[in-house]
């Protein structure tokens, strides 16, 4: 019997050796600079949200299109690197990078103080800002038109972040204090449309493009609330510093050769680079 049972405390302290071997081993490839393997197999798998107009999203054919999209793949054509891009929910998106999911996060993804805490930034390529859409049959036409109002903003987004630590601007007015949080922003457009909500806080160019698309730009008004401006950038694992090193220099490269400027153009019909890149 006392042989049974020291042989039963052997093997489970070889078991549990093994699993803190096992442990410290995934730890430490987790920790480890993918640009190496990335590079060798000739993939990298980028997430983003296939509803994001006009930066990443799939058209009515099935395809992903989209400025992001024409831009990531310009990037890593230069490493003759095929992309495979994974629809994700963008409220997971870190989670999602950092379990080793997806190798990027690539799709109007707004670097700010929080998110640097959890992925490790490229430099920005392209300006942005948090707007305010309200109806202009609704009568409201400033932020403060919104006070005891129904606001709208995408869960996980920059927007409902700025919302959240800048209360003074909207949210201490708004119904309820809060806002209706949408997994997508068409989910919420649909809504505005349809008189469910008053409001909603959105990236500029996702609200200029999707109002001008759909032929309804002068039924709305497009109002900066305050908020502070912002910049896109692609995010990566803190330990992939030699991927995010090759994305700025081929994002330089890009600007300089012109290239950027076709993509800019092809979707806004303007420069939008970020100083950072030029």
């Amino acid at each position: 019997m006392k042989m049974k049972k020291w042989l039963a405390g052997a093997l489970g302290l070889v078991a549990s050796v093994a699993l803190v071997g096992c442990g410290q081993s995934a730890s430490k490839e987790a920790a480890t600079d993918a640009w190496a393997s990335i590079e060798k197999e000739g993939k990298i798998t980028i997430g983003f949200d296939n509803t994001f107009v006009p930066m990443g999203f799939e058209d009515s054919s099935g395809k992903n299109v989209g400025f992001d999209i024409d831009l990531a793949t310009a990037v890593f054509d230069k490493y003759d690197i095929t992309i495979e891009w994974q629809p994700i929910d963008w409220d997971l998106k870190e989670k999602e990078l950092n379990n080793g999911n997806i190798d990027l996060i690539w799709n109007g993804y707004t670097a700010t103080d929080a998110r640097r805490e959890l992925v490790l930034f490229t430099e920005p390529y392209m300006a942005n800002e948090q707007v305010l859409v309200t109806k202009k049959s609704s009568g409201i036409d400033t932020a403060k038109g919104m006070a005891g109002k129904k606001l709208g903003a995408q869960a996980g987004s920059s927007g409902y972040h700025v919302f959240t630590e800048n209360p003074e601007i909207l949210k201490d007015l708004v119904d309820g204090a809060d806002a209706t949080q949408y997994a997508t922003f068409n989910e919420a457009l649909i809504d505005l449309k349809n008189d469910r909500i008053d409001g909603l806080l959105i990236d500029r160019v996702y609200a200029n493009y999707y109002l001008a698309q759909e032929g309804i730009l002068a039924d709305y008004n497009v109002l900066v609330p305050g908020y502070k401006e912002e910049a896109f950038a692609v995010g990566a694992r803190k330990s992939d510093k030699a991927l995010v090193d090759n994305i700025n220099k081929a994002l330089k490269e890009l600007y300089a050769d012109g290239a950027f400027g076709e993509i800019s153009d092809k979707w806004f019909g303007e420069d939008v680079a970020a100083d950072a890149i030029k």
